[in-house]
């Protein structure tokens, strides 16, 4: 059975889609069903006005709760969008989404996953045939050699298991911190730790959560805002709202639903669009 990082553990995944009886249900449902992206209209009627400096003065940590509250209402289905059906294919694939969509990672994954269902068949498979697989992915050489290596320690050093715990899957070839808290959170629902990558950066610069700039730092100063058993969603809330609402350059700050909590609301972007018009005035001066 193949599913999204939503619902991913041997004993958790089959059961995410039932209530509390056990009788099936829709987790979509309360969802407005228009093409919304995951974002629940149902509650939000209209996004709250912008607010940057009143959401400044709020401290960080009832800022947090307040954001925790909302993004749980505004993305009730949010989960890692990479598709897979066991750990091993959950490692693969995020592995293959550095510097990749998850969209084009999901399109390769498809057929490879139907290929090599094994770690000995990663571990076996050979350099040249797996770059083939996962060419369209980018980076595809150095992606094979990690996934290889990464199979190579698994056979020989934990039963072609993935192993459960931070310490190990870190000893693993080609596997670091964040694919190892996105294999845990997802495939084991144990919250190790927050996954920061360059969505979860923005967002927690943007809603003035850290002004740390190293991954791991930005990761401890939300592991110490962010009540543990929310650290997997949280990183969800985030990576959806950065994907939907707070783009890079575009950010829809008109009908963002936590304006009113983020201390950027209505500047965000505005510094690389002044810059972009100054290159071009810059550049049309100069042709003149």
């Amino acid at each position: 059975m193949r599913t999204t990082c939503a619902f991913s553990s041997k004993t958790d995944w089959r059961n995410r889609g039932r209530n509390d009886t056990g009788e099936t249900r829709n987790p979509f449902i309360g969802v407005d069903s228009r093409a919304n992206n995951g974002i629940n209209f149902i509650r939000m009627k209209s996004a709250p006005p912008c607010a940057p400096s009143k959401a400044q003065a709020i401290p960080r940590t009832i800022r947090v709760t307040r954001l925790i509250e909302r993004f749980r209402e505004v993305y009730p289905t949010a989960h890692c969008e990479l598709d897979f059906s066991n750990p091993l294919e959950l490692l693969v694939a995020t592995i293959l989404s550095a510097q990749c969509t998850d969209k084009r990672v999901n399109i390769v994954t498809k057929d490879l996953f139907r290929r090599f269902r094994t770690a000995k068949d990663y571990a076996d498979v050979p350099q040249e045939e797996l770059e083939n697989a996962i060419r369209s992915t980018g980076f595809y050489r150095n992606k094979a050699k990690s996934i290889r290596s990464m199979a190579k320690d698994l056979v020989e050093r934990h039963q072609s298991q993935v192993p459960s715990t931070m310490a190990a899957l870190v000893a693993l070839a080609g596997v670091g911190r964040k694919t190892a808290n996105v294999v845990l959170g997802n495939a084991f629902q144990v919250n190790e730790g927050i996954v920061v990558d360059t969505h979860v950066t923005r967002l927690a610069h943007r809603l003035g959560l850290t002004k740390r700039t190293e991954p791991e730092k930005i990761e401890q100063e939300l592991m110490r805002l962010v009540p543990r058993t929310d650290w997997t969603d949280f990183s969800h809330w985030l990576i959806w709202h950065g994907r939907r609402r707070c783009t890079a350059l575009g950010p829809d700050c008109e009908n963002c639903e936590v304006a009113n909590l983020c201390p950027s609301c209505g500047r965000a972007g505005r510094k690389k669009a002044r810059k972009g018009g100054r290159a071009r005035s810059s550049k049309a001066e100069s042709r003149g």
